[in-house]
């Protein structure tokens, strides 16, 4: 059934539901839902009847959860540990030595005592290019540590480069942790042993990848640990959660690190350089949000080798945590199946959302190429995202920070409308004027009734309608439309559910 056999012209629907006497919606609207009582109902419905009460969202300042770095060279195991302390398989494993490239932190929880780890890319002393940007990371980590477990592979022992930690570890005043890892069995202890030379005291023999001598350190490190964290700063419970989404390489990271103000992501030319999600809790236009970078999405999951795997299953979980995401799409280049991919996924998810189209900037010149790839891009919108006309856009540049300013009232937006509630008293009103002026066709000589409607949640807007027959497909993507042209509901999908009900035989 197409969509334009609802269309019926123009209506009188905006003008009659500006003039509507709320409280005569409100008795009309109990009158149809007493009605009710006449079909047959579940106890689904009777609890959706009963309304959902609504919780207001305040904004809860908590104290800041003691932090602890894990920090060490290349491959000795330090993202095994991460997953060990955590109990579940987060940070990104494999044997390719500097996988893990971002400081990437997560909540722990060890004896009834919350604190935050961070997980760091190794740590070279003559690093060149991204190996120098991990190094900064680490020096980083180290630095808004309350306690440093320094990881060493015992069976390799120390190397020049541990030495040089070392240095950087006594010099920064921290309590230091000497983890002795890859110790899977008492025979290897005297490998462990052979760390004291280094200088930082008791080495702690564990192996990461089968939990021995875990738990012991973990004890001792909750004896060092403050309750309240020394340097990080005031966890927030509070700032509305974006998820910063787009295949690899169109700009994520340097859109996090420009709203941050500083470098807190490595960025490097090349794709899909960030592997794991990383929060950071940033200020835009005067409010505190907490940014999800997430690592490029592949363009198939069961595709992907290794490490991207994973970072493809942690973005889904960071857009599952997230309440908006910000989908980065490059107008260098043709939006492509992928950036669709991304944004039906957001869709799938019921989150807010807002596109970032990145490097605008090098839209701007007057040249014939630029025109022509203006005017492209303008079709291809048309086309490939006419599913999501209602998201607002920002033109943006991540690199210089042109218009990044923009994106803080269009999350706004996006997120205000994301929580719209629409009182069931209107929502019936606007049913039945919709429904008068735009009758459902006949099918088999039968025409389906609304008997009732009413929003069941919002995150996101999501209305139920308990009708005598299946409505169209078509007529309800109409329903759908008219209620954007009437509400505002800019930035977050709305759901239609129908509820198809029988008359109680008496």
């Amino acid at each position: 059934m197409a969509d334009d056999e609802y269309e019926g012209g123009p209506d009188q629907l905006a003008e009659k539901m500006d003039a509507l006497d709320e409280q005569l919606a409100e008795a009309r609207a109990e009158t149809l839902r007493q009605g009710l009582a006449d079909y047959e109902l579940d106890d689904e419905d009777a609890a959706l009847l009963a309304g959902i009460t609504m919780g207001e969202d305040g904004i809860q300042f908590l104290p800041a959860l003691p932090v602890v770095a894990i920090v060490g060279r290349p491959n000795v195991g330090k993202s095994a540990l991460v997953n060990r302390i955590l109990g579940r398989r987060e940070a990104v494993v494999e044997d390719t030595p500097g996988v893990t490239r971002d400081r990437v932190t997560y909540k722990a929880e060890w004896s009834d005592r919350r604190f935050t780890l961070v997980d760091t890319g190794g740590w070279e002393p003559d690093a060149r290019g991204i190996d120098r940007s991990v190094a900064a990371q680490a020096e980083v980590a180290i630095d808004l540590s309350d306690v440093v477990l320094f990881v060493v592979d015992a069976m390799v022992g120390a190397t020049s480069t541990d030495e040089h930690v070392v240095r950087l570890l006594r010099k920064s005043g921290k309590p230091v942790f000497l983890v002795a890892n890859k110790i899977d069995d008492a025979r290897q202890e005297p490998e462990a042993a052979a760390l004291w030379n280094l200088g930082l005291g008791e080495p702690h023999p564990v192996s990461a990848i089968h939990g021995r001598g875990v738990a012991d350190l973990l004890d001792e490190v909750l004896k060092k640990l403050p309750d309240v964290s020394a340097v990080a700063k005031a966890e927030i419970g509070g700032p509305r959660r974006v998820a910063i989404l787009g295949r690899p390489n169109v700009g994520k990271s340097s859109l996090l690190n420009k709203a941050a103000g500083e470098e807190r992501v490595v960025v490097n030319d090349l794709a899909g350089t960030t592997r794991d999600p990383v929060d950071e809790i940033v200020e835009l236009g005067g409010k505190l949000w907490t940014l999800v970078d997430t690592a490029g999405i592949r363009r198939r999951v069961h595709m992907a080798q290794g490490a991207d795997f994973y970072a493809s299953l942690r973005t889904s979980a960071a857009l599952e945590k997230a309440e908006v995401a910000v989908v980065v799409l490059d107008v260098s280049e043709t939006i492509s199946e992928q950036d669709v991919r991304i944004i039906d996924l957001v869709l799938e998810s019921g989150r807010a959302l807002v596109l970032a189209f990145n490097k605008w900037d090098r839209l701007n010149d007057d040249d014939l190429e630029n025109a022509d790839r203006r005017r492209y891009l303008e079709r291809e919108i048309e086309q490939d995202l006419a599913h999501v006309a209602w998201a607002p856009r920002v033109n943006i540049s991540a690199k210089t920070g042109r218009h990044l300013d923009k994106l803080v009232p269009a999350l706004e937006t996006a997120l205000e409308n994301w929580d719209r509630r629409i009182p069931t008293g209107k929502f019936n009103a606007f049913l039945a004027e919709l429904v008068a002026e735009h009758p459902h066709p006949l099918r088999g000589g039968k025409q389906p009734r609304i008997l009732f409607g009413t929003q069941a949640s919002t995150r996101p807007p999501t209305f139920v309608l308990f009708t005598t027959g299946f409505l169209d497909p078509g007529y309800r993507r109409f329903i759908q439309r008219r209620l954007r042209e009437l509400y505002d509901f800019e930035g977050t999908p709305i759901v239609v559910n129908m509820r198809v009900r029988e008359k109680r035989q008496r």
